[in-house]
C-alpha cells in the first residue's frame, strides 16, 4: 500500500515540473500550493525532485555551451574586424547626415508647416461637421425658439419644434453639454405648455358658463325663426301658391348645427343679414388645442375626463333655478334659464361632433337625461305658482321653442311635450278661474229683461254675436224685443273667446287635429259644466233675484241651450275635424242649462212658496167671531192679485213649467191654509170664522177656475184645495152622518176628509167655554144635538184609533 502511494506521489511530482516548466510563470504559485496542499511532507519529497531535475537541466546546458564555445570565439573574432570598418563608416554617414540636414532644413521647415496645416484644416472640417449638427438644435430648434413660440400661444409647433430636438437633433451631438441641458428642459418645457393650455382651456370654460345664455338666446330665436318660416310655407302649400324656398343654412344640417336660416321672407337687409352659429359666437379654440396638446403629449384620458367632469358640474349650476325665482308677472326668468341651457347642449353638441372622443353620444344623453329631469321638476313646480293664463300660455311657447331648439339638435324632447299636457291642464284651469270672473261681471250686469231692438242694425247686431232665429219675431216691425236678456250673447261671445284661447295652447304641441279637437271639446266641456253651471247655480241663488230673473234665466238657459250645437259647428270650423268623427267628444252644454234651468224652476217654486208664506203671515183672523161679514180677507185677495201678475209674466216660460208653477203655488197655499186651521196654538175656531175661511178659500178656487196658466184640463187646478173643500163642506152643512156612513167608500162625498183632521177641527170647536154661543144655543134649544156632537167625536175617535191600529 505504501508503494502504491509513492508512485503516485511520484507521478504527480513528475506532471507538476513538467507543468512549470511548459507554463508562463503567472501561473506557478497556484501549482506550487497544490504540493502544500497534498499530503504532509510531500513538499520535501517535492523540493528533491526539483533539485534534481535542476541539476539534470544544468548538465545539459553544460554541454551545450561546450558544444557551441568555438563558434562562439570565432564570431567575436569577426565583430572585432568588422568595428574598425563600422567606425569609419559611422563616421561618413554622421557627415552624410549632417550635410542632409543642412541642405534639408528649409524643406523640414516647409514641411512643418504643411502638416500644422493639415491638422489646422483637419480640425476645421470636424468642427464644421459638429457644428453642422448642432446648427439645427441650437438655431432653428433651440430652446430659446420654443420659448418663443410658447409664448406666441404656438403650442403644437412648439411640441413640434421639442419633438424633432428630441428625437433627431439632440441625439446627434448628445455629448456635449449644453444639449444635455436642453434635453433636461425639455420636460419642464411641455408641462408648461399643459398648463398653459389648460389654463386657456378653464379660461375658455369660465367664458362659457357666462355667455351661454346668449348661444342659447340665438339658438332659440333661430329655431323660432325656422319654426315661423316652415308653418308660412305649410300655409302657402295647403292655399296651393308653394314656391320653393330659397335659404342659406351655415352647419352641417339645420337639423343639427344650423343655428338661424334666412326664409327670404322679410326685406333685403333681413335677407342679408348674418347667420350667426355656435362656432361665430364661441372661440372653440382652447378646448381643440388643448385636446391636441394632450393628445400629442399621451395624456388625453385626463384631458378628457377633467373636461367631462367640469361640464358635468357646469351642467348642474347651469340646471340650479336660480334665475327662475317664482315670478307671476314676467317669463324671463324662464326665458334666461332656458337660454343657458340651450347655450349649454349647443356647445356639447359642438364639440360632440367638432371632436373625436372628447365627449361621446353617451355622455351628452346622460347630461340631458339629468338635465330633462330637473327642468320637468323645476317648471312642474314654479309653473304651479302661475295663476295668470297669459303668463302660461307665454310659458308654454317658451317651452315649445325650447324643446324644438333642442330637438333639432338630436336631443328627445317627448317628456317636455308630456309635461305641457300638465301645463296645458293648468292652463285651463287657470282660463277657466278667470272667465268665472268674467261670467259673474255679466251677470251682475245683466238687466235680465229681453232685448230691445228699435232698428235693422241693432237686429243684425245681435244676431252677428250669438246664433238667434225665429220666424214670428223676425215677422215683427221695429221696435220689437228678443226674449232672451242682453248676458246671452255675452255669453255666447265669452265662449268662443274661451275656445280661442284655450286652442292657442294646443297650437304647436305636434298634435294632430283629432287631438286638438277633442282637447277644444274637454275644455270647453269644462268651462260648461264646471265654471258656467256653478256661476248659473251661484247666481240662482242670489237673494236679490226674483221671480222676474227667475224666469229671465229660465228663458235664457233655453236659448243658450239651443246655441249649443253652434259651438260644436265652430269647433268644428277651427279644428277641421267632423263632428261624426267615432272618438270626438261632444258639449255636455245640454246638460248644463238643463240642470240650471231645473236649479231656477226650483228656486222658483221656493220663492213662490216664500211670497205665499210672507201674504200668509198677515193674516189676522178672529177665530172667535159670531158671523162673517161676506167678504174674503185682504190679505188673500192681494195675494191672489200677487200671483195672477207673477204668472202673466210666465208667459214666456215653457208651458210646463209655468204650469207646474202655479200649480206648485197653489198646493202650497192650500196646505198653508190647512195647517192653519190646524195650528195647535188655535184652540177655539168659531162657526163664523169658519164661514170666513170658507169665503177666503173660495176665492182661491175662483182664482184656480179662472185658468192663470193655460194648459190645464178640466179642473186639475181646482183640486189642489180639494182637501180644504171637502172639510169645509163638511163643518157648513154639518153632514157628520153622510160622512160617518159613507167613511172609506171610494164614492164617498168627503173622501178626502181625513178623521184625524176632522176631530182635530171638531175640538177646537167644542163647547169648552161659556163664552161658545152657537153651543149655548144649541144647549139651550136643543140638547140632542149636543149629545150627538159628543157621539160624533167618539165615533171620529174610534176612526182614528182604528187607523192607528
Amino acid at each position: 500500500m505504501a508503494e502504491n502511494e509513492t508512485l503516485e506521489c511520484i507521478t504527480e511530482h513528475e506532471r507538476i515540473l513538467q507543468e512549470i516548466e511548459s507554463t508562463d510563470t503567472a501561473c506557478v504559485g497556484p501549482t506550487l500550493r497544490s504540493i502544500y496542499d497534498d499530503q504532509p511532507n510531500a513538499h520535501k519529497r517535492f523540493m528533491e525532485k526539483l533539485d534534481a531535475r535542476i541539476r539534470n537541466h544544468d548538465r545539459e546546458i553544460e554541454k551545450m555551451c561546450n558544444f557551441h564555445h568555438q563558434g562562439f570565439v570565432d564570431a567575436i573574432t569577426e565583430l572585432l574586424k568588422v568595428r574598425i570598418d563600422a567606425e569609419k563608416l559611422m563616421g561618413q554617414v554622421t557627415d552624410t547626415n549632417r550635410r542632409l540636414q543642412e541642405a534639408g532644413r528649409e524643406v523640414t521647415a516647409q514641411t512643418e508647416e504643411v502638416i500644422c496645416c493639415r491638422i489646422q484644416q483637419r480640425n476645421m472640417a470636424t468642427t464644421v461637421e459638429k457644428l453642422q449638427l448642432c446648427i439645427p438644435g441650437t438655431t432653428a430648434v433651440c430652446v430659446p425658439s420654443v420659448g418663443c413660440t410658447i409664448c406666441f400661444c404656438r403650442y403644437y409647433a412648439a411640441l413640434k419644434t421639442m419633438e424633432q430636438l428630441e428625437k433627431v437633433y439632440i441625439p446627434r451631438v448628445s455629448q456635449y453639454r449644453f444639449c444635455q441641458i436642453m434635453a433636461e428642459n425639455l420636460p419642464r418645457l411641455r408641462e408648461e405648455i399643459k398648463e398653459i393650455s389648460m389654463s386657456d382651456l378653464k379660461d375658455f370654460l369660465e367664458s362659457i358658463r357666462k355667455h351661454s345664455d346668449k348661444v342659447g338666446e340665438t339658438a332659440m330665436r333661430q329655431a323660432q325663426q325656422h319654426r315661423t318660416f316652415n308653418s308660412a310655407i305649410a300655409k302657402q302649400a295647403s292655399m296651393g301658391h308653394y314656391t320653393k324656398p330659397v335659404y342659406s343654412l351655415n352647419g352641417r344640417t339645420h337639423t343639427h348645427n344650423g343655428l338661424m336660416i334666412d326664409d327670404n321672407t322679410g326685406d333685403e337687409d333681413e335677407a342679408d343679414e348674418e347667420i350667426l352659429t355656435a362656432q361665430d359666437l364661441v372661440d372653440f379654440s382652447p378646448v381643440y388645442r388643448c385636446l391636441h396638446i394632450y393628445t400629442v403629449l399621451g395624456d388625453r384620458e385626463t384631458f378628457e375626463s377633467y373636461y367631462r367632469k367640469q361640464r358635468k358640474k357646469q351642467a348642474r349650476l347651469v340646471l340650479q333655478p336660480q334665475s327662475v325665482c317664482v315670478q307671476h308677472e314676467t317669463v324671463e326668468g324662464y326665458r334666461k334659464y332656458f337660454n343657458q341651457i340651450v347655450g349649454f347642449f349647443v356647445v356639447e353638441d359642438h364639440i360632440l361632433n367638432a371632436t373625436q372622443g372628447l365627449v361621446t353620444r353617451a355622455f351628452t344623453d346622460e347630461l340631458w337625461n339629468m338635465a330633462l329631469s330637473k327642468i320637468i321638476a323645476v317648471l312642474r313646480t314654479h309653473s304651479s305658482y302661475c295663476d295668470d293664463p297669459d303668463l302660461v300660455l307665454e310659458l308654454k311657447n317658451l317651452i315649445v321653442i325650447f324643446a324644438d331648439t333642442l330637438q333639432d339638435y338630436g336631443f328627445p324632447v317627448n317628456r317636455l311635450f308630456d309635461l305641457l299636457f300638465e301645463v296645458r291642464d293648468q292652463y285651463n284651469e287657470t282660463l277657466l278661474k278667470k272667465w268665472a270672473l268674467v261670467f259673474r261681471e255679466i251677470f251682475e250686469l245683466d238687466n235680465y229683461s229681453p232685448i230691445p231692438v228699435e232698428t235693422e242694425d241693432e237686429y243684425k247686431l245681435v244676431v252677428s254675436r250669438f246664433p238667434f232665429h225665429d220666424a214670428e219675431i223676425e215677422k215683427q216691425d221695429f221696435p220689437k224685443k228678443l226674449p232672451m236678456s242682453q248676458s246671452v250673447p255675452q255669453i255666447y261671445t265669452q265662449v268662443k273667446e274661451f275656445i280661442y284661447a284655450s286652442l292657442k295652447f294646443s297650437e304647436s304641441l305636434h298634435r294632430s287635429s283629432t287631438e286638438i279637437d277633442d282637447m277644444l271639446r274637454k275644455s270647453t266641456n269644462l268651462l260648461l259644466t264646471r265654471t258656467l253651471s256653478s256661476c248659473l247655480q251661484n247666481l240662482i241663488k242670489k237673494p236679490h233675484i226674483g221671480l222676474t230673473e227667475l224666469v229671465q234665466i229660465i228663458i235664457n238657459t233655453t236659448h243658450l241651450e239651443q246655441a249649443c250645437r253652434y259651438l260644436e259647428e265652430f269647433i268644428t270650423n277651427i279644428t277641421n275635424v267632423s263632428p261624426e268623427t267615432v272618438h270626438t267628444t261632444r258639449l255636455y252644454g245640454l246638460s248644463t242649462f238643463k240642470d240650471a234651468r231645473h236649479a231656477a224652476e226650483g228656486e222658483i217654486y221656493t220663492k213662490l212658496n216664500q211670497k205665499i208664506d210672507e201674504f200668509i203671515q198677515l193674516a189676522d183672523y178672529e177665530w172667535g167671531m159670531a158671523e162673517s161679514d161676506g167678504r174674503a180677507s185682504g190679505y188673500l185677495m192681494d195675494l191672489i192679485n200677487f200671483l195672477r201678475s207673477t204668472f202673466q209674466v210666465f208667459t214666456h216660460l215653457p208651458g210646463k213649467v209655468a204650469q207646474t208653477a202655479c200649480m206648485s203655488a197653489c198646493k202650497h197655499l192650500s196646505t198653508s191654509l190647512m195647517q192653519m186651521l190646524l195650528d195647535t196654538e188655535l184652540k177655539q175656531i168659531s162657526m163664523g170664522a169658519i164661514q170666513q175661511f170658507n169665503l177666503d178659500v173660495i176665492q182661491c178656487e175662483l182664482f184656480a177656475s179662472s185658468e192663470p196658466v193655460p194648459g190645464f184640463q178640466g179642473d186639475t187646478l181646482q183640486l189642489a184645495f180639494i182637501d180644504l173643500r171637502q172639510l169645509l163642506d163638511l163643518f157648513m152643512v154639518w153632514d157628520w152622518s153622510t160622512y160617518l156612513a159613507d167613511y172609506g167608500q171610494p164614492t164617498s162625498k168627503y173622501l178626502r176628509v181625513n178623521p184625524a183632521t176632522a176631530l182635530a177641527l171638531l175640538e177646537k170647536m167644542k163647547d169648552t167655554s161659556k163664552k161658545n154661543n152657537i153651543f149655548s144655543q144649541f144647549r139651550k134649544n136643543d140638547r140632542d144635538k149636543q149629545k150627538l156632537i159628543e157621539t160624533v167625536v167618539k165615533q171620529l175617535r174610534s176612526l182614528v184609533n182604528g187607523m192607528s191600529s
